[in-house]
């Protein structure tokens, strides 16, 4: 916040008036004074806001200068008598900052509208005092506190839209004030506390929404007076009781969205009577009971009901198939149904509702038979899901004529016969689910046709026959699950060569032959991949090394022989089962070093040699190797026996301890020397050997979940880079989604490694304001095999202090500091420089402190970063070492040396 001081544009207003407006009145009329010395006051309010703000990144306010007229400037209307300002509509430029006070001296504005940026802090209270305003929108930026209890004094507001912030405490009664107000939007902030029954005085309301806060309780009754209301959204909020009855009272309303509350009871039978100009009904997500009123049909422009996850008995109405206007009929989850052979007869009247494009009503009680009267519903529909029912008979072939259908969910029926060979006749389908069935016969080869595929799922069935070669035209699919079926048969070259496949590809429980094709290998995204409980033989292919995003791989209970091939490009491995197969050879050591390994079972197979005991080995629980007899070692919890010592092997060990007992002591004597001189010779040098390693309280983060992070580490997202390396902006789940910056180390370049040591050294046990917080590191490896570290760093959005004390050419106007600012930072480098010399437990010296290493935060509160070339000083020789330094051995940028240097 700026110093409560007289500014310049106050002080150019009161010089003004002072000098200027007696000598205008001798030359201009009454009216025509005041409408200068108004346009003057509004150009200084403009300014000011303008100078509020800290980030223009499209230069949209560049125009807001005396080279232009003040109406012309961006976003400003004015009037045509008065000239002045009546509309500032910056919506969406993006601008970041805080919405300046001085707004408040825009006294003929009607409409301000800022929405879709990047504003923070509180709403001016000062807003109240624009009289004539009509709209307000603030929406979608970044605004915390209340809502102002000032607002209530716009007595002309027609709309207020304040959705999508970060607004907090209670919902101000006061508004009820604002008898004209049309539109309210609070939804989507953080508002508690519970519905005003003020709010009912706003008689002229048409809009209503609230929905995603926190409010609790009732609706009140006061809500009956709103009697021009037609959308009411409260969804996602902790609203109880019954279906309001104050609602029933309002025949104007068009959208009602009660979701995501603990409403409960049931709907009043007439419901389609009292409100019969409904359009829409969203109650999913509580716990209303009873029958769903057939008095809906009575709504003729009805288009969508959407009652999912609540606890509604009986049927669909039949009487809603004279609902031309329904496209949306969303019931799932529910308890509707009773598992008779009629229960699917509404089906048949849905057939008049030409414009349906979503049916469901999955996971409910329904019975009967699919009929080919499915083939009679709107050609327009996309989504078909009938799933965990009880429906019986066969997949009507007819299905086929809805050709825009691109989800279909029956799965988990008691469904039988064949897959209708039509299936391929829906050339948009997209996902496939016929799961858990009791189907037979083979898989139609026309799937081959369906080529926009993405998801398939067939598993627990009776299916039989080969995996059809035509999925290879499938090159979409991300999932497939043929598992628990009676399939035969070699695996499709075809099928494994997908390049798409991401989620995962689960052929187990099957009775396939012959071996797993190397075109594996194109499987580079591939991370479940499941081929247990099958007949496939030969070795194991080496090539699913370079599946590299694998986190799961089942191949259990097969004919595998050979030994287990080099994997260890498997990084993000998790679980690896290959027990039960013909295997022979060594444990390999490289599976000690895959540290994401959480589960491993080798066991009945025929290896031999000693069980390693690093990595996941240490958990006995974790791995399971039994079934081995020629195995030995490994940890106690394993029960091996250990493994024999060999008589050329018992020679050598003899001949060693001989060895040993002569030359340790001799070692011991040398070591002790050595330690002494690298005492002496450490305080001299320059660089220090590490190892990696942030701590426990760190989250882990693997090189892929930083990929996707930074899009790729797109050149998009790039916002600086230094000697050791690039530093992107990403968006990163670390418990929510977090904006961080995230520094890739230039292994290439000669000291990086030794800088991400040095920096985890300095970063790991110190805690400051003042200093750039790490939120973890990454030592790994990329998709391709290199070496990879980064460190992930808390987002700074206003970057560093060089680019406001040196800003660039177009910035100048937008990035400057003030005198306090100034100081306010030199404090804060000041606090974290006296911290890391004095307060640490081991002291840390910069060595490269530079504006462009101080960052700033959104209050522009400095954080020093960067340690790359820190230096880190024990407890006991801290004063010693300070005094050892000299400008012989400076680090870092010439010009911006650290004083510990000299």
């Amino acid at each position: 916040m700026k110093p409560p001081v007289m500014d310049l544009s106050l002080f150019l207003l009161v010089t003004f008036h002072a000098i200027l407006v007696p000598f205008l009145s001798l030359s201009l009329s009454g009216h025509a004074s005041a409408a200068i010395i108004g346009n003057v006051t509004d150009k200084l309010a403009l300014l000011e806001f303008k100078s509020w703000l800290t980030e223009d990144p499209a230069g949209v306010l560049d125009s807001w200068n005396d080279s232009l007229d003040l109406c012309r400037w961006t976003g400003v209307k004015c009037g045509l008598k008065h000239r002045r300002i009546t509309v500032l509509d910056l919506e969406g430029r993006p601008l970041v900052g805080t919405i300046s006070p001085h707004i408040g001296n825009l006294s003929f504005l009607k409409i301000l509208n800022l929405a879709n940026n990047s504003f923070f802090g509180g709403i001016p209270s000062e807003l109240g005092d624009l009289i004539r305003l009509q709209t307000l929108n603030l929406s979608s930026n970044f605004l915390g506190g209340d809502i102002p209890v000032n607002l209530s004094r716009c007595s002309n507001l027609i709309n207020l839209a304040l959705n999508h912030n970060l607004l907090e405490r209670e919902i101000p009664p006061q508004l009820e004030s604002l008898s004209k107000l049309a539109n309210l939007n609070l939804g989507d902030n953080n508002l508690i506390g519970r519905f005003p029954a003020s709010l009912g005085n706003l008689s002229s309301l048409q809009q209503l929404f609230l929905s995603s806060n926190n409010l609790e309780g009732e609706i009140p009754d006061a809500v009956a007076q709103m009697r021009s209301l037609m959308i009411f959204r409260v969804g996602m909020n902790k609203f109880s009781g019954v279906f309001p009855s104050s609602l029933y009272n309002l025949s104007s309303l068009s959208h009602i969205s009660l979701a995501l509350n603990n409403f409960s009871g049931g709907l009043r039978t007439d419901i389609g009577l009292a409100l019969p100009n409904l359009q829409n009904l969203y109650l999913g997500m509580n716990r209303f009971s009873g029958h769903i009123p057939s008095s809906l049909a009575n709504n003729s422009d009805l288009m969508r009901l959407d009652f999912p996850f609540n606890n509604f008995t009986g049927n669909i109405p039949m009487s809603f198939g004279i609902l031309q206007n329904l496209w949306w009929l969303n019931l799932p989850n529910n308890i509707l149904g009773s598992s008779a052979v009629d229960d699917l007869s509404f089906l048949t009247s849905l057939a008049n509702c030409s414009k349906l494009q979503i049916l469901d009503f999955s996971r409910n009680q329904f019975g009967g038979q699919l009929s080919a009267s499915v083939a009679n519903l709107s050609t327009q529909l996309t989504w078909l899901n009938i799933q965990r029912n009880h429906i019986r008979g066969s997949i009507p072939p007819e299905i086929a004529n809805l050709i825009n259908l691109d989800a279909v969910g029956m799965g988990q029926n008691l469904l039988t016969g064949n897959i209708p060979t039509s299936f391929g006749k829906l050339s948009k389908l997209q996902e496939l689910h016929i799961d858990r069935n009791l189907l037979t016969g083979e898989i139609p080869t026309s799937f081959g046709n369906v080529t926009q595929l993405l998801y398939l799922y067939m598993q627990n069935n009776s299916l039989e026959g080969s995996i059809p070669s035509s999925f290879g035209n499938c090159k979409y699919l991300q999932y497939l699950d043929l598992s628990h079926n009676k399939f035969s048969g070699t695996i499709p070259i075809q099928l494994i060569g997908i390049s798409a496949f991401s989620r995962g590809l689960n052929l187990s429980h099957n009775s396939l032959t012959g071996s797993l094709p190397v075109e594996v290998e194109n499987m580079r995204i591939l991370t479940v991949l499941d081929v247990s409980y099958n007949k496939l033989s030969g070795e194991i292919p080496s090539e699913l090394g370079s599946c590299l995003a694998l986190e799961q791989l089942y191949m259990q209970s097969n004919f595998f022989r050979g030994t287990i091939p080099h994997l260890s490009n498997l990084r993000s491995l998790r679980y690896l089962d290959i027990s039960n197969n013909s295997l022979d050879g060594q444990i390999p050591s490289y599976l000690v070093n895959i540290s994401s390994l959480l589960n491993l079972n080798l066991s009945y197979n025929n290896l031999e040699g000693e069980v390693p005991v690093g990595g996941v080995f240490k958990n006995a629980s974790a791995v399971e190797v039994y079934g081995n007899k020629n195995l030995c070692g490994g940890t106690p919890e394993m029960h091996l026996d250990p493994c024999p010592v060999h008589p050329e092997k018992l020679k050598k060990h003899i001949a060693t301890k001989l060895i040993l007992g002569i030359t340790i002591p001799i070692s011991c004597l040398a070591l002790i020397l050595l330690l002494f001189s690298l005492y002496w010779i450490r305080n001299s040098r320059k660089t220090t050997q590490s190892t990696f390693s942030l701590g426990p309280f760190y989250p882990k983060i693997s090189y892929a979940e930083l990929c996707n992070a930074t899009c790729g580490f797109s050149s998009d997202n790039v916002i600086g880079s230094g000697n050791f390396g690039t530093v992107y902006k990403g968006t990163l789940g670390l418990g929510d989604e977090t904006v961080v910056a995230v520094k890739v180390l230039n292994l290439q370049q000669r000291g990086a490694s030794k800088s991400f040591m040095a920096e985890c050294q300095a970063l790991r046990n110190v805690r400051h304001r003042n200093l750039v917080k790490v939120l973890t590191a990454c030592s790994s490896i990329d998709f391709v095999g290199n070496d990879f570290k980064a460190l992930v760093y808390q987002f700074m959005p206003n970057g560093s202090l060089e680019k406001w004390l040196h800003p660039e050419d177009g910035q100048s106007q937008t990035r400057n500091l003030n005198f306090l600012q100034r100081v306010n930072i030199a404090i804060d480098v000041a606090s974290a420089l006296h911290y890391l010399h004095h307060q640490c437990q081991n002291a840390v010296i910069h060595c490269d402190l530079k504006p462009s290493n101080v960052l700033l935060d959104n209050d522009r509160t400095a954080h020093v970063s960067d340690f790359g070339l820190a230096r880190l000083l024990s407890k006991f020789n801290k004063e010693a070492n300070l005094n050892q330094f000299s400008s012989l051995g400076i680090k870092g940028t010439i010009g911006y040396a650290a004083p510990g240097n000299f």
